[in-house]
């Protein structure tokens, strides 16, 4: 258990995680940041060419929220530098992590997003582009930009930090543990590690927070880019450098020039967030990402991009700009419909046209379904319309038909047990298959692992224990 000290520190310590994540943080009482060390933060003036009337309104009273990007800059790396830290020699600046965090109004809760650098989404002025690409093609202001637009959540501060200053921040705190369900090894990130429980440098960190080498690439680098931000939190809080006050010094000092921060963010308003943000807590910083329904979308470039699941999207963006606590939801999984083949119909003629009947039959067995007996005549011989009738037990085998028989319509018989029948009416004009349904094999997307809802988790969840 952190002294009482330590606990009036929490909230300048929460500083490492928001260096690489979350936000710079200080404490308001005997730790708080002094205008020498906030003069040692880089700022850039990201919000005076928005334009008022193109952003989101103000979200709920009192609440914050921040964009905080992780730069793939390299411009400051030398040759050996780029190939100790495994991030090549791609030149220019894009948004390698992007996460919107949010305060909530009563300074008792943390919400950290993941938004997958691979969005597809439209870039105001530039139309539709990944989303890592507003960074780079108009700095922090276009990111920004970008964000609200695909949110309709107002942005109220920018904090970015580079490679260099993620990796100091891991190393200032003596690296971080995590645990691996089941081993990675990419030989471009220069990482090799097994399953289980490993203690990381920064170098390593870093390898570990960018690795795509995993089944849902960029989706699950930001399930462990979660996973480093909670241990960097987990070690700064249990760290001797909240109680070293040289080492404290030492350790904002080092961390500090690697940040860049809006204009608005200066040494009274990092104060006031410090004293603020005080008791929080491991338990109260919350972790998601963006709900998405595909992670295969092939670009008209011939990109492979992420597309998101745009009703629980904005659901999860409403709750944020309403300043509600963002909850777990379970994805309802889409019907999976029957092949034609695996569906046995008996079939009827409900008309007085002589053949009608078998017309039906044959086209249905056509279309690939099995009708093995002959066709029969209804009790009636005048339906307007034609039937597909079915028990609870079939109410897939009779969407796949009422799909496939146009003006067709549905009616439940318990009795039939299971059995489906397909009565012929006048509006009866064939059989066809939709060309979605009968070719859905080929095209069902990648699996997304779930993350097409909205999952939560603590950074004590997120933790080693």
């Amino acid at each position: 258990m952190p002294s009482a000290a330590a606990r009036r520190r929490r909230a300048a310590l929460l500083l490492s995680g928001f260096l690489s994540a979350l936000v710079l943080l200080a404490s308001g009482t005997a730790w708080s940041v002094t205008g020498w060390l906030s003069g040692q933060l880089q700022r850039y003036d990201v919000f005076t060419g928005l334009l008022e009337g193109d952003r989101p309104d103000a979200g709920a009273r009192g609440a914050l929220n921040f964009l905080v990007i992780g730069s793939d800059d390299r411009s400051g790396l030398d040759a050996g530098q780029r190939s100790e830290l495994g991030v090549g020699n791609v030149e220019g600046r894009r948004s390698d992590t992007i996460m919107l965090v949010h305060l909530n109004h009563e300074r008792d809760h943390i919400t950290v997003v993941g938004i997958p650098r691979d969005s597809w989404v439209q870039i105001p002025g530039h139309g539709p582009h990944k989303i890592n690409a507003a960074y780079s093609l108009g700095g922090p202001s276009l990111a920004v930009q970008t964000v609200e637009s695909v949110t309709g959540v107002r942005i109220d501060h920018y904090v970015e930090i580079d490679f260099t200053g993620f990796v100091e921040v891991v190393d200032a705190l003596g690296g971080i543990t995590v645990c691996l369900p089941e081993a990675i090894h990419d030989e471009k990130a220069h990482l090799s590690l097994e399953a289980g429980t490993h203690e990381l440098d920064g170098v390593q960190a870093l390898a570990f927070a960018r690795t795509r080498k995993s089944p849902h690439g960029d989706l699950d680098r930001i399930d462990r880019q979660q996973q480093v931000l909670s241990a960097l939190l987990d070690r700064a809080l249990d760290s001797q450098t909240l109680s070293d006050p040289a080492r404290f010094t030492r350790f904002l000092e080092t961390a500090l020039g690697s940040v860049t921060v809006d204009e608005a963010l200066d040494t009274a308003a990092l104060n006031q967030l410090g004293s603020q943000l005080r008791t929080v807590g491991l338990e109260d910083v919350t972790f998601t990402q963006v709900p998405v329904d595909r992670i295969d979308f092939w670009t008209p470039s011939g990109e492979v991009a992420v597309t998101w699941h745009e009703q629980r999207a904005a659901e999860l963006f409403n709750a944020i700009a309403a300043d509600r606590p963002v909850l777990t939801e379970e994805a309802e999984a889409d019907p999976v419909l029957p092949e034609p083949g695996e569906v046995v119909v008996e079939v009827y003629n409900g008309t007085g046209v002589s053949g009608l009947g078998g017309r039906l039959r044959a086209e249905l067995l056509a279309a690939g379904f099995q009708v093995p007996a002959e066709a029969g005549n209804w009790v009636r011989h005048d339906l307007a319309e034609t039937l597909v009738r079915y028990s609870s037990d079939s109410q897939d085998a009779a969407v796949l038909l009422l799909e496939s028989i146009p003006g067709a319509r549905p009616e439940e018989d318990p009795a039939l047990g299971g059995r489906v029948q397909v009565v012929a009416g006048a509006n009866l004009t064939g059989v066809a298959v939709p060309a979605d349904l009968a070719s859905r094999e080929a095209e069902q997307p990648v699996d997304v692992g779930g993350r097409d809802a909205v999952h939560t988790s603590t950074a004590a969840d997120n933790i080693c224990r």
